[in-house]
């Protein structure tokens, strides 16, 4: 399936930037309220349903044998049509 990106932002933010903008997400999501992301002159708005899918992925790329780049990717999924009904194995906890 092609993938269409509508909205794209990478930068260098300080942790507690970071968290500022994670504990937005989460209060809109508390609060069943729409998800908008900005930046510059490019915005959309996404209104995720009440149970979509939540993938946390934490990855390393690089060489082997050597210092590489270390990421963690936190993604909520959805089906547009049936507005998404999330099913996983396993229940996460982050400590």
């Amino acid at each position: 399936m092609p993938e269409e990106v509508l909205f794209k932002s990478e930068n260098v933010h300080s942790r507690g930037e970071i968290a500022s903008l994670l504990r937005r997400v989460a209060d809109n999501l508390d609060d069943d309220e729409a998800i908008t992301l900005k930046a510059g002159s490019e915005s959309v708005t996404l209104e995720p349903p009440a149970r979509p899918t939540f993938e946390v992925k934490a990855e390393r790329e690089g060489p082997t044998d050597g210092p590489g780049e270390l990421s963690i990717e936190f993604e909520l999924e959805w089906d547009e049509a049936d507005g998404g009904d999330g099913e996983g194995g396993g229940r996460l906890e982050i400590e």
